[in-house]
């Protein structure tokens, strides 16, 4: 596949995508509302999402294994 087949599908759509494959074991956070420049201007709101292969009590845990390796923004 070439990166600009990408461009072809929504962020939804490859979400919705990742998420069905079985293989996938985890949790994504995404801007609720597609971006499409690099700087990100007024207020972020996210959706977070989790595969079937984890409860939301498997995605909290996940998450707050990861949370101490994110950079925290100014």
């Amino acid at each position: 596949m070439n990166p600009g087949d990408l461009d072809f599908f929504s962020t939804r759509d490859l979400i919705d995508e990742l998420l069905r494959r079985t293989t996938f074991q985890g949790v994504i956070i995404h801007a609720k509302q597609e971006v499409r420049t690099p700087s990100w201007q007024g207020e972020r709101v996210f959706s977070v999402r989790h595969s079937a292969n984890l409860d939301a009590g498997e995605a909290g845990r996940l998450m707050d294994v990861v949370r101490p390796h994110l950079p925290t923004l100014p």
